[in-house]
């Protein structure tokens, strides 16, 4: 058979079932916000509540236990123990202030997203009870 220049090939596949499940779960996530989501948005507000403040804490504290140890390391194995006992100090303070700064950022955060999540959750139960 002879090729023309109006040949082609056209090829067509349907998504599966379970592809297209997965295809309308993404989209779902990229529409607006409605009652659907409500639930899903609620969620990531209480998690973003609870969250920010314990990796915060996290980081500051595997920061401030580094520097403690640099500063027992500069006392036991450089002896340098001014210094050494310095920097482990500026580490062990800044340990002490971990958990009240953890509490800090956690109350600041309710105080933030308490407004919103509280009329979020009204409206959910107000939609449950109808």
């Amino acid at each position: 058979m002879k090729k023309t220049e109006y040949d082609f090939k056209y090829e067509y596949s349907a998504p599966t079932a379970e592809e297209r499940k997965e295809i309308e779960s993404i989209r779902r996530s990229y529409l607006p916000e409605n009652n659907n989501n409500s639930l899903s948005y609620l969620r990531k507000l209480d998690n973003k509540v609870k969250s920010y403040p314990t990796i915060i804490s996290l980081v500051l504290g595997i920061v401030s236990l580094l520097i403690f140890g640099l500063g027992l390391t500069m006392i036991l194995e450089w002896q340098m123990v001014g210094l050494g006992v310095f920097v482990g100090l500026i580490g062990l303070i800044t340990m002490f202030f971990v958990y009240p700064i953890f509490l800090k950022v956690n109350s600041f955060l309710k105080n933030k997203y308490s407004d919103k999540i509280l009329k979020i959750s009204e409206e959910l139960l107000n939609d449950e009870n109808k």
